[in-house]
Order: C-alpha cells, then structure tokens, then sequence
C-alpha cells in the first residue's frame, strides 16, 4: 500500500471517467442455474447507463435475457470500479441510429451489420464500487439503489 486512499469523491470522479473513456468492461453473469460465465465486452456509457452487444445465443446473451442482473468490472484489480447493474434487452434493429452509431464508434465494430444475431444489453447501475488498495476497502461503496453516496 504506497498511496493514501482516494476520498470517495475521487474514486467516483475516477470511475466517472473510466466510464466516459474506457472501451472495454468485464461482464460476469450466470444462466438461470447459477453457471458462471465471464467476458470481456466493449461498451458506451451514455451518462445513465453502459450499452453494451453481443450475440443473443451465446453464453452471455442468453444469461442477460435471463436473469436481468449483471456485475461489471472496469479497469484492473489493483484500481477497479465494480459495478452492479439492472439488464434491459433490446432487439439489435430498436436502437436509434444515433445511439448505435456511437456504439459502432467507440467499439470499433457494428453489431447491427453482422451476420450474426446481437441484442443491445441497457445496464443501469444499482451498485457500484471502487478501490485500489486494501486501505480503500472501507468506503468503497460509491453508489446504492442506483443513487450515487457522494
């Protein structure tokens, strides 16, 4: 533990900003019987909620549509946001143009043109939290009931 610990404040400027700038996200979810899965999607964050695709028949896309839970992990373990959220599945051909477009940006790919089959994944956050090391664990809890603490 080299750094003083980051007021909450930071750390949720901190996760703010990794969810503006970064692409990718770590998504853990679980089918109906409680089978782990985990995957490394890209996303858009549009101020209130990650964007995220992938395959209606996979793994991943079936969980989502299952369950409607998820548990995000941005960044590295020794400085994450883990993020807690609520699912809402849309059809690839639901999204407004704009709103894909910028997906398409950001990713790097389109998933409305693939020969395979996406839904778009709406995930509100419920809970997040944030730390870099042991000393951050205390108040890692930036948000609760999707309502931000601090």
């Amino acid at each position: 533990m080299n750094a003083e610990p980051r007021s909450r404040a930071q750390r949720r400027h901190d996760t703010e900003h990794r969810l503006t700038h970064d692409e990718d996200v770590w998504v853990a979810s679980a089918s109906a019987d409680g089978v782990p899965y985990l995957v490394p999607l890209s996303f858009d964050w549009d101020g209130e909620a990650l964007w995220a695709a992938t395959p209606t028949d996979s793994p991943t896309g079936r969980n989502l549509a299952i369950t409607r839970v998820v548990r995000l992990g941005l960044g590295h373990t020794r400085d994450v946001s883990m993020v807690e959220g609520d699912v809402e599945v849309l059809a690839i051909d639901a999204l407004e143009r704009e709103r894909g477009d910028r997906f398409a940006a950001r990713a790097g790919f389109d998933p409305r043109v693939s020969a395979t089959r996406y839904s778009w994944f709406r995930i509100t956050p419920r809970r997040i939290q944030a730390w870099r090391e042991a000393n951050e664990l205390p108040d890692r809890e930036l948000m609760r009931d999707g309502r931000w603490l601090v």
